[in-house]
């Protein structure tokens, strides 16, 4: 039986994971196996990013897409440099959510017309360092759309903005809803066209329209569903528009599998909707569509690892402790949103091919009993200075957690 084999049976009850290579029995991101890889970061927890395992996500993906269409890749679902240095070269844009972030991709070398700046609470002064980089400013406000008026006139400068839309629908089966109803994301659809009027009356440049209904679905009916809808609304409102634009932005909701039971997105009838909508597209409005992912381009290809410090039982449980946990990684102990817990894929990482024969309870340092990493999970047998590896971990991971939790040392970031 192959090594690549025997990895994908430790994971039978989560999605199959078959994007690191195995060498000598152990994970090996990049071809680097996680002990060496260990030595060379020169401590744990770290992160570890497979560049490899990215770019294939991105070609695959550019496979299935239509020629026409842009793939922009959102900052917030990992935002370290190299990683986006990486993912600049293999999109068409890139999308952020600070002024930090915005700095990230300017640092990167992208050209300011391929970047956007979203969110719901951008300050006058964000919105200023926006316009004099150039940037479209993706405007989720009337105060918003004045302030960016306000620092163009100011600066001598041509502001780019795109007004984004909450819709009143949402995508149905959403980890997360960003539309439909309240929301504090974009402006309601029935007040966008006097937005448009005030953009058409104030002469600044509309690139486009945002509109995002939700994110992590792994259901593509679902998305299909959200796209043709996404597509219609703004068709009509850009048809009341009357002008050109530069795009018009699908959002995202492409989801990636983390707990048992979770398959892997089908990505066929999406593939085929998108071509029907991007030949549309063309014809009605002449100008490309774009779809904006994060974690869809980047989880897959991230490990959590970190090292066990003791071995201990208690009333015949198992616990690992780990010098790794929730203020790290947040998201895998189930304090990011689950509602009841469930095991992200976890495995003892140097100990790969051995036998998942023993039910353990992998736990952080931290002393509340959140710190969960694993939950009675059948692992291979570990001892003191085994390496755990936590799967699914390249996107909200370290900057969705919180670091400063009880003081412990950061973990390290690498690319491989």
């Amino acid at each position: 039986m192959s090594a690549r084999k025997t990895a994908e049976i430790r994971f039978a009850q989560h999605a199959p994971n078959a994007f690191f290579a195995v060498v000598g029995g152990e994970i090996a991101p990049g071809g680097i196996p996680v002990s060496r890889l260990a030595e060379r970061v020169g401590r744990t927890p770290f992160y570890v990013y497979d560049r490899q395992a990215i770019g294939a996500r991105v070609a695959s993906l550019r496979a299935a897409l239509p020629r026409a269409m842009h793939l922009h890749y959102a900052i917030k679902a990992n935002p370290m440099p190299a990683v986006v240095q990486h993912l600049a070269g293999l999109t068409d844009g890139l999308d952020v959510a600070s002024a930090q972030e915005m700095a990230v991709a300017l640092d990167a070398g992208v050209a300011p017309e391929r970047v956007s700046f979203a969110g719901p609470g951008k300050s006058a002064a964000e919105i200023r360092r926006a316009v004099a980089a150039g940037i479209t400013v993706t405007v989720e406000s009337a105060l918003q759309l004045e302030q960016a008026v306000q620092a163009g006139a100011a600066l001598g400068v041509l502001p780019r903005v795109a007004v984004r839309v909450n819709p009143a629908f949402e995508l149905k089966s959403s980890g997360m809803k960003m539309g439909g109803g309240p929301k504090p994301f974009g402006i309601d659809e029935a007040r966008v066209p006097e937005v448009l009027d005030r953009v058409r009356e104030s002469g600044v440049h509309l690139s486009g329209l945002h509109i995002f209904g939700g994110s992590q679905n792994l259901r593509a009916d679902a998305i299909v569903d959200a796209q043709r809808k996404t597509y219609e609304l703004g068709l009509s409102l850009l048809r009341q528009w009357g002008g050109p634009v530069d795009w018009l932005n699908l959002g995202g909701g492409l989801g990636v599998p983390y707990f048992p039971g979770e398959a892997e997105l089908d990505l066929s009838p999406i593939a085929e909707n998108l071509h029907r909508l991007s030949e549309r597209a063309g014809a009605d409005l002449g100008a490309p569509l774009v779809i904006e992912l994060g974690r869809y381009l980047v989880a897959h290809a991230g490990l959590y690892v970190c090292r066990v410090l003791d071995r201990k039982e208690s009333c015949g449980q198992v616990f690992l402790v780990t010098d790794g946990g929730l203020h790290h990684h947040l998201a895998a102990s189930g304090n990011f949103g689950q509602v009841l817990r469930k095991n992200y894929p976890v495995a003892v990482a140097n100990r790969i091919d051995a036998p998942a024969d023993e039910v353990q309870t992998v736990v952080g340092p931290l002393c509340t009993p959140l710190d969960v990493l694993a939950e009675r999970m059948p692992l291979a047998h570990a001892e003191p200075g085994d390496l755990v590896a936590v799967f699914q971990s390249g996107a909200y991971g370290l900057t969705a957690s919180p670091t400063a939790f009880l003081s412990h040392p950061a973990p390290a970031e690498v690319l491989v």
